[in-house]
Parts: structure tokens; sequence; C-alpha cells
């Protein structure tokens, strides 16, 4: 049996090679309820893995992600990562980011992110 941080570090690994979606299907409850910062929540698997596709479809120059930290406790984790990036909305990003998952049964049932929005 995979310990959590087993899951998380697996989870960060295939982010890092570019198979963020692979980590999503594999790690992440049919429920998952995902936050950026504070705003509205997006409800259930189907809706965030749209977001997600999104997202991802919108980097025109990706530069690097890097995990900072990892921290493992009863049914949570978090990382801190550090991104570089050019959106086509949001133009070059470079920031960190501190994710904080909830899990349930082997899987991720909430994710926040905070970083600063600027």
């Amino acid at each position: 049996m995979e310990t959590l941080k087993q899951k998380i570090e697996h989870l960060n690994a295939l982010i890092l090679e570019g198979k963020a979606m692979e980590g999503f299907e594999l790690y992440y409850d049919d429920e998952v309820v995902m936050q950026e910062n504070e705003t509205a929540p997006t409800v259930g698997k189907d809706a965030n893995r749209t977001r997600e596709i999104e997202f991802f479809g919108a980097i025109t120059e990706f530069r690097g992600a890097s995990v900072r930290d990892v921290a493992v406790g009863d049914n949570v984790t978090m990382v801190t990562w550090k991104y570089d990036y050019t959106h086509k909305d949001w133009g070059v990003r470079n920031y960190t980011q501190v994710a904080v998952q909830h899990w349930q049964d082997g899987k991720i049932v909430r994710e926040q992110f905070f970083y600063s929005p600027s």
C-alpha cells in the first residue's frame, strides 16, 4: 500500500515530467473540490479536468517548475512550488505557490492553491 508521502511524491514527479493530467486522473476523487486562493471553488472531477486542460492549453512558453518543500500530515499534504511560464491571457508568470491537498481513501478530495495574484 502506498503511503501518503509516496502518493504526493509520485504526483509531483508526474507534474514535473509534464504528465499533470495523468496524475489528475490517478489521484483525484470524482467529487474533488479545487480552489484558487479565495475564489469560488470548482466542484467535481469533470469540471476540474476541463479547467486544468484549459490552463495547460493556454501556456505559450514553459520555462520551469520545481518543488521547494513537501509536508505530509494526517490525510493532508502541502507542496511549495516555483513556476515560471508565459500564459496567453496573463503574460509572464514567475511565482511561488503553496498547494494544500486533503486526502480520503487514497484520493485528493479537496485542493486549494495559495499564491500572489500579481
